[in-house]
């Protein structure tokens, strides 16, 4: 008597739900590190165009970079975060109260935003957990670190 199989059987199908689970396993995992490296890329290509609009703003005012205060920190009623660079200025003009539509600037289009925390705010204290992005100048150096979710400076310190 010839057996004419019409199937799959229980065992083949188990063994393909298993390979397949296995498969699933090793991709997932792939998809997440991409999505933090993609975030991570972003985090780094939105630093680079911040720190090059600060270079043009220190090469037009002289070799200084925006002060504290100018980014709208550390005041009773600070401007938004981010004023000086996103108005005008004229070529000795270093704080937000100073000039306004005179030739210089605006430096950058809008506040940005921390790609990893979603927070636009700037601050100059070590940690905070409000602000996306820590700011410090000494002399004509500057230092601008993008802050994790914690608020913490982590990653690539660069001063320039």
């Amino acid at each position: 008597m010839k057996r004419n199989p019409r199937g799959f059987t229980l065992v083949e199908i188990l063994i393909v739900v298993i390979i397949l689970g296995i498969l699933a396993a090793i991709v997932i995992p792939q998809f997440t590190n991409a999505s933090n490296d993609a975030r991570n890329s972003s985090v780094q290509s939105t630093l680079q165009t911040i720190r090059s609009q600060i270079e043009l703003f220190k090469i037009q005012h002289g070799d200084t970079p925006p002060t504290i205060a100018a980014l709208g920190l550390n005041a009773a009623t600070p401007p938004s975060p981010w004023a000086l660079m996103l108005c005008a200025s004229t070529s000795v003009d270093t704080t937000v109260t100073a000039g306004t539509n005179s030739g210089l600037g605006p430096y950058l289009q809008q506040a940005p935003v921390n790609p990893i925390s979603k927070l636009s705010k700037v601050t100059s204290t070590a940690t905070d957990a409000t602000a996306g992005w820590y700011y410090a100048t000494s002399g004509t150096t500057y230092t601008l670190i993008a802050r994790d979710l914690a608020g913490t400076t982590t990653g690539t310190t660069s001063t320039y």
